[in-house]
């Protein structure tokens, strides 16, 4: 075998977002454009010279195709070794411990997350650093950088090499392992959780219990481990086959493309448990009988009670969310006496807060939330972490949130999301909104005054790094919120997220439809940035 060196010239749209690089898989099919950002990564990371990578993806369409040309680059750049997931299957998540755990040079994940998959759909690759965790802006900026400016890069000739079974092998002068993630990251699983515990409330309850894999990556996962090391009843897990297309589905773990497993839960003969997770495995919805749990007050459960599960019964250090996320949390972070951080949307941004060990919980509004255990959000990991509760507790879903209500108070919340809009419409919107935030501070719309309005910056306390421009932030005096951002997770036009929030600290008002309660913040939202005005748009595309 031989390293080409192949001339080629760079792409204008190969700028990282929130969560990497994402774009039709047409586009990554362009000749040179997949192997133009690989060779990005391997000029603005010299350690993976004489190093190790560990490579895989959510199994969506294209990724085989792309983890052989990775393979092939990675030997033509002097990488040692590549630790690659069987049939290139490898979740976020166990990607993250695997990084941390053999202290390799850093990871390539392929995936575009919760985006659907298929010909005609999304694809996505993004890098993580040494400790697990999202590639942080310096060197996302870098690889961009550096993908402004190649003239060639570097592929060893040779035929495709068998990732179906488990083995090693070389591939030129590097080594490749070639192994099945699922039982690295059960043991992790069993290291953090009482597994004895939650298996014998399987058996000693009648309990019922639905986890939707949604044909992404967390089937063999969540199979293994519910199913075989738990006992929980076979079918207990569905959809449980990775699939190119998703089965044909959105791998977006919410109420509006989770709608199988939402009535499975519903009615006299609803399970007790159900959960889903998304396309690479990282995010999570958890569900009880009739309830459904949103991502912040999931968030807000587990700080509460971290103690009754065995990774954390001795305290945690801090919480961290995102900024669009709800303040649910903040409120136990400040009973428990511990610091809560209010970061950027990006799992990247955690990153800095766990190596510091200032933060042992995390979590954003979109369905994810994590711990120090690695450095990504873990759907899984979630879900176990609910199903320990539930076995300590011994309640239902519905009682510990109500409780946790009563004692914190409820943060009715909710997001708007308008996708695929005219990038510009959406920029227009955003600039004008910009313009008119040093006027409102003081300002009063149907009883809510207005006490901040800021377009959100983000000083890392860790390194000093600053972030500007994360997403404008109304706050008014009652504690309700208004916020609106522009998504980096789409590949086509803009998606405008807007996040409404409104604490009610009575429990005689906690069971009340949300969006009626948030109607009157939906209509301010509207007559502040004049969304079908500027958009055309008469109504969200999704609500969560």
């Amino acid at each position: 075998m031989t390293v080409l060196t192949v001339s080629t010239t760079p792409f204008d749209d190969q700028k990282p977002g929130t969560s990497g690089l994402r774009k039709k898989v047409r586009v990554f099919q362009q000749p040179h454009y997949l192997e133009n950002f690989v060779q990005a990564i391997f000029d603005t990371q010299p350690d993976l010279k004489g190093g190790m990578l560990v490579l895989g993806g959510d199994g969506r369409y294209y990724n085989r195709e792309a983890i052989q040309i990775i393979l092939r680059m990675a030997a033509a750049n002097g990488v040692e070794s590549v630790m690659v997931g069987k049939g290139g299957i490898l979740s976020t998540p166990a990607a993250s411990h695997l990084i941390r755990h053999f202290e390799a040079q850093g990871g390539i994940i392929l995936s575009a997350s919760h985006n659907p998959g298929g010909p005609d759909e999304d694809f996505g690759i993004k890098f993580n650093t040494p400790n697990g965790g999202p590639a942080p802006e310096k060197v996302t900026e870098a690889i961009h950088a550096r993908t402004k400016t190649l003239s060639q890069y570097l592929i060893l000739n040779g035929e495709e090499v068998d990732i179906d079974s488990p083995q090693q092998f070389q591939l030129g002068n590097m080594g490749v392992d070639v192994f099945d993630s699922v039982y690295a990251y059960a043991e992790l699983m069993q290291e953090l959780f009482d597994f004895d515990r939650i298996r014998n409330f399987f058996d000693s309850t009648h309990f019922r219990m639905r986890f939707d894999a949604m044909h992404a990556v967390t089937g063999p996962y969540a199979r293994y481990i519910l199913e075989e090391l738990l006992g929980a009843p076979p079918g207990s897990v569905i959809n449980a086959e990775p699939k190119p297309d998703f089965g044909g589905h959105h791998p977006d773990p919410n109420l509006a493309h989770a709608q199988e497993l939402v009535a499975m839960t519903q009615g006299a003969r609803g399970v007790d448990f159900a959960a889903a997770s998304d396309g690479d495995g990282d995010r999570n919805m958890i569900l009880g009988h009739d309830f459904f749990v949103t991502p912040s007050d999931s968030l807000a459960v587990m700080a509460a009670n971290a103690t009754l599960i065995p990774a954390f019964n001795g305290g945690i250090s801090g919480v961290a969310r995102s900024m669009p996320t709800s303040q649910a949390v903040d409120r136990v972070a400040d009973m428990l006496e511990v610091p809560c951080f209010e970061t950027p949307t990006g799992w990247k941004f955690f990153g800095n807060l766990l190596d510091a060990g200032e933060i042992s919980l995390c979590g954003e509004e979109s369905f994810g939330t994590g711990s120090n255990h690695v450095r990504e959000k873990d759907g899984l990991w979630a879900v176990l972490f609910w199903l320990n509760l539930l076995a300590v507790k011994g309640q239902s879903v519905a009682d510990i949130v109500r409780a946790h209500w009563r004692k914190y108070g409820r943060n009715y919340y909710t997001r708007h999301d308008y996708e695929g809009i005219d990038k510009a419409a959406a920029d227009k919107l955003m600039k004008q909104l910009k313009e008119g935030l040093g006027s409102l501070v003081g300002d009063e719309f149907n009883g809510h005054r207005v006490s901040y309005a800021d377009d959100f910056a983000y000083t890392d306390p860790v390194d000093g790094s600053v972030s500007k421009n994360q997403g404008i932030r109304i706050g008014f005096k009652d504690g309700s919120r208004i916020i609106f951002r522009l998504s980096g997770t789409g590949t086509e036009g803009a998606t405008l997220r807007v996040y409404l929030e409104s604490l009610e600290p009575d429990p005689a008002k906690h069971n009340q439809d949300t969006q009626a309660v948030m109607r009157p913040l939906i209509e301010l939202a509207e007559m502040l940035a004049n969304i079908k005005g500027i958009t055309g748009r008469d109504a969200p595309t999704v609500i969560t």
